[in-house]
């Protein structure tokens, strides 16, 4: 067998439990990958602040993958690629996360900004990432920097709608997709095909080495979790509740 040089893992649900805990197990399995001259790092569609708690503990010295890749740190967390929505496609998706009265997150590299810190999942994202939101009663200064927005309901009617209008909206200039019960990913490649992966409803298992929550390796992961939605600029589309819109 060709021998193992590098490990990458993705963190909810695999490093970390449902309660967002990195496990002893976890830990000590990425102990011996350093200890046996293995690589490695992690990618995630968290933003990169939501990133920085795991870096001392699992000794990290690679660079790391925000937003599922399109944007890439190094273990200061200082960026090394971003890759970010053009200012268009952003107001755009503004305005219609507006129009159907959602609650909208916009994240740069080193921010979360909300309008309302109040917002029904502010609580669970501040307990996910480790950090407190930006309160800002406007996103258009942010616009320029803008990696990641995110839209949030409960109502997952409105959400459907939602998705069909934003698609409508952004046409060719980004891709907006809506999770049903399951997490859906994928992204857009520079010749702007999507490829969906981790795509629950359609059954489909990504295959990949990895550290599981209990420490140990595997080659299948089946991702699940609450529903998010969106597009990522040179990267993947999302999970649960909400929007997230990256080109």
């Amino acid at each position: 067998m060709t021998r193992i040089t590098l490990v990458v893992s993705d963190v909810d649900g695999t490093l970390l439990t449902k309660d967002k805990t990195l496990t002893d197990g976890a830990r000590g399995a990425v102990r011996r990958l350093h200890d046996a001259g293995i690589g490695f790092t992690i990618t995630s569609s968290r933003p990169i602040i939501g990133m920085r708690f795991l870096i001392e503990p699992l000794a990290i010295t690679l660079p790391v993958g925000a937003f599922n890749g399109s944007c890439i740190v190094d273990p200061q967390l200082k960026p090394i690629e971003l890759h970010l929505i053009p200012a268009s496609a952003a107001q755009r998706s503004l305005d219609v996360l507006d129009e159907f009265g959602v609650d909208i997150w916009l994240f740069t590299n080193d921010l979360w900004l909300t309008r309302r810190p109040d917002g029904e999942y502010v609580p669970h994202e501040k307990r996910a990432i480790r950090a407190d939101p930006t309160i800002v009663e406007d996103f258009a200064p942010y616009l320029a920097s803008a990696c990641k927005i995110v839209g949030s309901s409960s109502d997952a009617a409105l959400l459907q709608r939602c998705e069909v209008a934003m698609q409508q909206a952004l046409g060719a200039q980004a891709t907006a997709v809506r999770a049903g019960g399951g997490q859906t990913s994928g992204y857009l490649d520079r010749r702007g095909r999507l490829h969906r992966r981790h795509a629950e409803r359609s059954g489909d298992v990504q295959k990949e080495r990895h550290v599981d929550r209990d420490g140990q390796r595997d080659r299948r992961r089946q991702e699940s979790g609450d529903a998010r939605h969106g597009i990522e600029r040179g990267g993947r589309f999302c999970q649960g509740d909400r929007y997230d819109f990256e080109e």
